[in-house]
């Protein structure tokens, strides 16, 4: 069994084997789940209590979920890794479906941030009364009923194979006028209990009576989100805690550094990670390749596959340098899109299929890494956090956590934002740009 993670299928063991592999990389091949076209697992294979209107269900605990524990003196630590995804929702393009069958195939869990409103027929869209907005408004689509049947279908089967389903909000409001970085932590109180809300409803909302529910509480699995345009994550850190979250996701410009807490709850920004041949670095998130290459419009079709090697090569060497050197989380974020042909979720399949069958690598959810972190010694985290980017302790992981550090973190070097633009010990460089996501 992998080093510091244990699976705890308990009583729902046997289903577990019929719903999907998609865990840490310590699962065995033989535990690989259904293939695209299967049938889909569903609620009623569990014991399960409806819930409202029978949109969701409490069925238990959630199928493959690693049981953390903490590191041993000397014990190197694992390389998390984190695939995430904003606006989660399947359409035409069935990305949702292609990236849950490559996280059974590679082993990897990964977390997918919903859109409330994707779960929100058109007809129904008055029912979002968003903060500084009329109601109805959205800056991205609403769905129809067939594409609320077709995205509840696959977070149904994503949870089931253990992923997450975290939140990406509603309407995706951007800009300095009246976007979510203008909103005031009440007013982000508003849109995540929306948002839960057209989660917890969808059969009302669309009809949709004979599907079978969520197979789960979303008021109780949703512990994270990602903010729209990564914005607003000063007075969205208080809302969130108070409605229960234990991470945020929002912030930019992060190092690959150990993270911390911030207002109480885990702070996992996106990270700047190097862009090959060029001397800036970009935010680990298929979008800011995008706007560094092409800009948000469609772009050279000659020049597809050179950008998704970039992309790729990028997010490899952001990789490596954790994993060779301070083994902090590294965190890439993604969207259901095709953008310039879609060589940019080819990219991301091959670093999935890349890093995710390495010795000592966790490809989880950011839930499943609060989980790993929560049982950690602070000491032993704090200590940690003193190893800069790519910084591998110099007399070896055996004598760098040989010795149980006192449990303080008066050690810890402080990451402001104002140094998230500066350059973090691998090449000095700043990133180009500070390329925030605005479409989805």
């Amino acid at each position: 069994m992998a080093a510091a993670w244990r699976f705890a299928l308990g009583g729902l063991a046997a289903l577990a084997l019929t719903t999907g592999a998609s865990g840490c990389s310590g699962m065995t091949p033989g535990d690989a789940g259904p293939e695209e076209g299967a049938a889909l697992p569903n609620a009623v294979e569990r014991p399960s209590r409806l819930i409202g209107d029978g949109s969701t269900a409490e069925t238990g605990p959630q199928p493959r979920q690693p049981k953390p524990r903490r590191l041993g003196p000397g014990e190197k630590p694992p390389q998390f890794v984190v695939f995430s995804w904003d606006g989660a929702g399947e359409d035409g393009q069935k990305l949702f479906s292609r990236f849950r069958a490559v996280g059974r195939k590679y082993h990897a869990t990964m977390t997918y941030f919903l859109s409330g409103v994707y779960l929100l027929p058109y007809g129904k869209r008055e029912l979002y009364d968003p903060p500084r907005h009329a109601a109805g408004a959205s800056d991205i689509g609403f769905n129809d009923v067939e594409g609320v049947r077709d995205t509840v279908r696959q977070l149904r089967g994503a949870w089931l194979e253990g992923n997450e389903i975290g939140t990406h909000f509603n309407g995706h409001f951007c800009g300095s006028d009246d976007g979510v970085g203008t909103w005031t932590t009440e007013e982000w109180m508003s849109e995540i209990r929306q948002a839960e809300s057209f989660v917890k409803r969808w059969k009302t909302n669309t009809g949709l009576r004979n599907e079978p529910p969520l197979p789960f509480d979303y008021s109780k699995e949703l512990v994270g989100g990602r903010a729209p345009c990564l914005e607003g994550q000063h007075n969205l850190i208080p809302a969130a805690r108070a409605m229960g979250f234990r991470y945020d996701a929002s912030s930019i410009g992060g190092r690959q550094v150990w993270p911390r807490r911030t207002g109480g709850i885990w702070d996992f920004p996106l990270q700047d990670i190097p862009v090959p041949g060029e001397d800036f670095e970009t935010l680990s998130m298929d979008y800011n390749f995008l706007a560094n290459q092409s800009g948000i419009t469609k772009g050279d079709p000659s020049l597809r596959d050179e950008w998704g090697d970039q992309m790729r090569d990028g997010l490899l060497a952001g990789f490596n340098r954790a994993y060779r050197g301070n083994r902090a989380p590294f965190f890439v974020g993604d969207h259901f899109e095709s953008w310039n042909g879609g060589t940019y979720m080819h990219a991301v399949e091959s670093v999935i299929k890349t890093v995710c069958g390495k010795k000592g690598v966790r490809c989880v959810s950011f839930k499943q890494l609060a989980d790993w972190l929560d049982v950690q010694d602070p000491g032993v985290l704090a200590k940690l956090r003193t190893l800069d980017v790519g910084e591998a302790p110099k007399k070896g992981w055996g004598r760098f956590l040989g010795n149980r550090p006192a449990a303080s973190h008066a050690s810890t070097r402080k990451a402001s934002g104002k140094d998230a633009g500066k350059r973090d010990g691998s090449d000095g460089k700043a990133r180009r740009a500070d390329v925030r996501r605005a479409a989805e």
